[in-house]
């Protein structure tokens, strides 16, 4: 045994590398390895020799396996020697430009909304996008029997057995903004409600969860005059075109009374919209007279004051004015169309400096 070890821990001192070493423990105290077979030889052994052979043995082994373990350690070592050595990084090089963040079209848009009404006075209103079916439906002068409360297309919170409050909704529109702002600031009022809504519904032009903005003008003489010149307004700003002329259409919505649907002249020419040009109609938005019992609803006399309202989806407004052929896209977390389609942060839309930069 004294013979194994010296050879071993000779052999162990002179491994160039750690494949050796490992050919080495192999060799040494592997299954089939010396020391291995020296123990297989303590069964022909009387018990007397057993009990001085059998610790000698494994105190071999184990002396062995500490110098296998510590000329690895010294290899690790030196292999790391070697590489500080040959390696370096010069630290006063410019580091690595980075990939800029961008804005997603979606708030880019309501931004440019947001600034082209601020100029013509509109301050921003927001409020919780879960809210009781009272001021999602009720305060809207919507009826019990109305489709729009099936919760086929209206997201019902649940309720536990015995929960007597009012059922709550994921809002389907930014319109309780409206009645919650009557009902803090009263009249005279001018507000934009933009804001994330859901509806059960999803397809190329549809997603359950989408963006809207409303607005509201309250004030003793306002008329269906005031509303389109606010249209006009808008819709020349933000597609930023000299003229446009727009096209009022009968229609009917629960909270406004007279209703209209508001289609643009348009053409498109080898798929690219051109906006106040052309023999076609397109629908953007619904608007109309707010509905006096809407105005009641907000603790407002509507026999004192009259006002409009409008609605317009934001996503189908960033897909109109800059090419993006599916709504589902929007919400994708897609980095490279988020690359391709997003909007410098920095670069804040205004009417002065131009909205889409």
């Amino acid at each position: 045994m004294d013979d194994l070890k010296a050879k071993y821990l000779s052999q162990i001192a002179d491994a160039a590398d750690e494949a050796a070493l490992e050919a080495i423990r192999v060799a040494a105290v592997g299954k089939k390895g010396e020391v291995a077979l020296k123990m297989r030889e303590l069964g022909k052994m009387t018990p007397e020799e057993r009990q001085v052979a059998g610790p000698a043995l494994n105190a071999l082994k184990d002396e062995i396996n500490s110098a296998l373990a510590a000329k690895k350690s010294a290899l690790a070592d030196a292999a790391l020697d070697e590489r500080l050595r040959t390696e370096w990084l010069d630290v006063t090089l410019p580091s690595r430009p980075t990939r800029q963040g961008t804005l997603h079209p979606i708030s880019q848009v309501q931004e440019e909304i947001t600034a082209i009404f601020a100029e013509m006075g509109f301050s921003v209103a927001e409020g919780p996008r879960i809210d009781t079916d009272w001021y999602n439906f009720d305060a809207l002068n919507i009826p019990g029997h109305h489709p729009a409360r099936a919760e086929m297309d209206t997201f019902y919170m649940n309720r536990a057995e015995g929960d007597n409050r009012p059922p709550h909704v994921l809002r389907t529109h930014t319109s309780p903004v409206q009645i919650r702002s009557m009902e803090k600031m009263g009249a005279p009022l001018r507000i934009i409600c933009p804001g994330g809504v859901y509806r059960a519904d999803y397809d190329q032009t549809h997603t359950p969860m989408f963006h809207q903005v409303e607005g509201l003008a309250l004030d003793k003489d306002i008329s269906m005059a005031n509303l389109k010149w606010v249209l006009e307004e808008f819709v020349k700003s933000f597609f930023e075109v000299d003229d446009v002329e727009l096209r009022f259409r009968a229609s009917h919505f629960p909270f406004t009374e007279p209703s209209a649907e508001v289609d643009i002249r348009c053409s498109w020419d080898n798929g690219q919209l051109k906006i106040g040009e052309g023999d076609d109609w397109m629908e953007i938005l619904g608007s109309g007279m707010v509905h006096p019992k809407v105005i009641a609803a907000g603790g407002i006399d509507p026999e004192v004051y009259q006002g409009f309202a409008f609605g317009i989806g934001i996503d189908r407004l960033a897909m109109l004015k800059y090419g993006i052929p599916d709504l589902r896209a929007f919400f994708d977390s897609d980095l490279r169309w988020l690359r391709h389609y997003g909007f410098s942060a920095l670069d804040l839309p205004t009417l002065h400096g131009g909205l889409s930069r």
